[in-house]
């Protein structure tokens, strides 16, 4: 009698570990696409807060250049960027966004600028050049990943 259990028991087991390693399979491969997914929407939130913050950066840029009176209401939105940065970015995207800020600071508090100023804005008319490449390192490490 104890004969006709051991194939019932090997089919069983055979079965149970088939339907095991199916179950084990399905979650592992669960989380790696949770995991992609959440790395892309991360990824998304940040280019896009990047985005606001250049093309706000670069708006109070050129109004700081020909004005040297500047609302704060008008920088606020730009510290309100670099302060949503300080949690979703690496410390040199935040670092590169403090200086682009200073640097818009300072050009209000500076003498405005003309046209036949042009020859010597020439070196500065990219104030955003060190965030932009903090910017792209970060995202292009992100992406190894």
């Amino acid at each position: 009698m104890d004969m006709f259990y051991i194939p019932a028991l090997a089919s069983f087991s055979g079965s149970a570990s088939g339907t095991l390693a199916s179950i084990v399979t399905g979650w592992v491969t669960q989380r790696r696409k949770d995991r992609v997914r959440h790395s892309l929407r991360a990824t998304s939130q940040r280019e896009e807060l990047y985005r606001s913050f250049i093309e706000e950066a670069s708006r109070l840029y050129a109004d700081a250049l020909v004005n040297d009176k500047s609302e704060v209401s008008k920088l606020v939105k730009l510290y309100a960027f670099i302060a949503r940065m300080k949690i979703l970015s690496s410390d040199a995207v935040v670092e590169a966004a403090e200086k682009a800020g200073r640097l818009i600071l300072e050009t209000y508090l500076s003498p405005n600028r003309t046209l036949v100023d042009l020859p010597d804005l020439i070196n500065e008319m990219d104030p955003l050049r060190d965030f932009s490449e903090a910017c792209r390192r970060e995202l292009q490490s992100a992406d190894r990943r």
